[in-house]
Formats: C-alpha cells, structure tokens, sequence
C-alpha cells in the first residue's frame, strides 16, 4: 500500500477559513505550522498542529526564525485586514517561497496578489457558492470545482442509461470531449481505470473537461 508522501505546509492566519485548512491538512498526516497574531487563536490550533506560535505575518525576522522557506507551501489565510495579507505575500515571495496561495476578500485585494506572484488565490465564499449553485441545478452533480473560466471537475452520479456499460463502450472522450478521471463506489475509489471497467448505476464519475462539453455529457450521456 502506498502512503502518502508527508509535506510541510504554513498557515498564516487562523480565523475560519485558515483554520479549517490547518485541521485538515494536519489530518492528513502533514506538517503544520499555524501562525496567526493573537494569543487565543493560536491555543485553538496548538492541538491541530505541529507547532503554533503567535507571530505578525509582516515580522520578517519572526518569519524567518521559523524557518518559513523550507516549508512546501504557505497558505495566507488572513482575515479581513487586506494591507497585512498583500504585505506578507510579497515577503514571502522575495524570501523566494515557491507555492503561496494566498485568500482574496475581493476583485481589488485578488488583481493586486496577482501583480505580486501569488501562485493561487482563493475566494471560498465565491467558490463554494458555485459549487453549491451547480448541485441545486443538477440532480446528477454531487460537486463542482472550476478550474478555469473553461474547464471544471465534476463528480456525476451515473444513471441507468449507462449502468452494466464499459467505459470504452461509452467513449465518452471521442463522444463529449470530457475524461473520466476515476469511479467512485461506496468507499472504493477507482482511480485512472480502465477502458474494460464497468460503471453501475449510482457510481460517481468524476469528469474533468470543458464547461461546455461537461454540460453536454451531463444533459445527453447520463
């Protein structure tokens, strides 16, 4: 059994969103450092982290006493004091960290990360809206992530009409343009299977593709 390769992740600010990623990242069996201004937030996180510690997220020296730059990724998380979160983006990016994804609160906050390197900016409000906007819409999709203005993931629940059929029998890529990426089966998960593997009804297909050519698969193969 192969097990997952342990990363070093850094979570600066420890409000919900920030939180949330440091629990589950620590889950998961990751290094985590969660680092945020205030002394209760930091108590919080201590028993869902490697290590808490109560720093500003523009103290370089602080940053630096961490060891910042050796960790895999850093995720700024902070709330809504803008100014801090595009400033501690642009140290971390002239200490050469090389992923920093970085939580927008806007359009302005996102255009500004963007001219200064973020490697992602996340909008989870807008994000989950979308998700939960595509669900309500579509009794097939159990969830959405979009990947660009073109292309998004989804997980579709197959239907009758395709149940007892191989993938090759569906054809779904020369058919709709779209790539099932892996099958999902109670608690089973098939990942990259192959053209021979058969689809039940009630199976989760998780379909990676354009908007256009998912909503065609959606609307005429399921």
């Amino acid at each position: 059994m192969r097990t997952m390769k342990k990363k070093q992740f850094a979570v600066i600010g420890l409000g919900r969103f920030g939180s949330s990623v440091c629990m589950e990242l620590y889950e998961l069996g990751h290094e985590v450092l969660a680092i945020d201004v205030l002394e209760e937030k930091v108590n919080e996180m201590s028993k869902y982290s490697t290590h808490a510690v109560i720093a500003d997220a523009v103290d370089e020296k602080a940053l630096v006493s961490f060891g910042i730059r050796n960790f895999d990724h850093i995720i700024v998380a902070i709330g809504d004091d803008i100014q801090s979160s595009i400033l501690c983006t642009l140290l971390l990016k002239e200490m050469g960290i090389k992923n920093i994804w970085v939580k927008a609160q806007n359009t302005y906050h996102h255009k500004v990360l963007d001219k200064i390197g973020a490697d992602r900016i996340i909008h989870p409000e807008k994000d989950m809206g979308i998700r939960i906007a595509q669900h309500l819409a579509s009794e097939k999709i159990i969830d959405y992530i979009e990947l660009s203005e073109e292309y998004s993931i989804v997980e579709l629940i197959a239907t009758k009409k395709v149940a007892n059929k191989t993938l090759i029998e569906l054809d779904v890529r020369a058919k709709f343009g779209c790539t099932i990426l892996a099958i999902k089966r109670g608690e089973n998960v098939n990942i990259s299977p192959f053209p021979d593997d058969n689809i039940a009804e009630n199976d989760v297909l998780i379909v990676i593709g354009h908007k256009i050519d998912l909503k065609r698969f959606e609307d005429e193969g399921l």
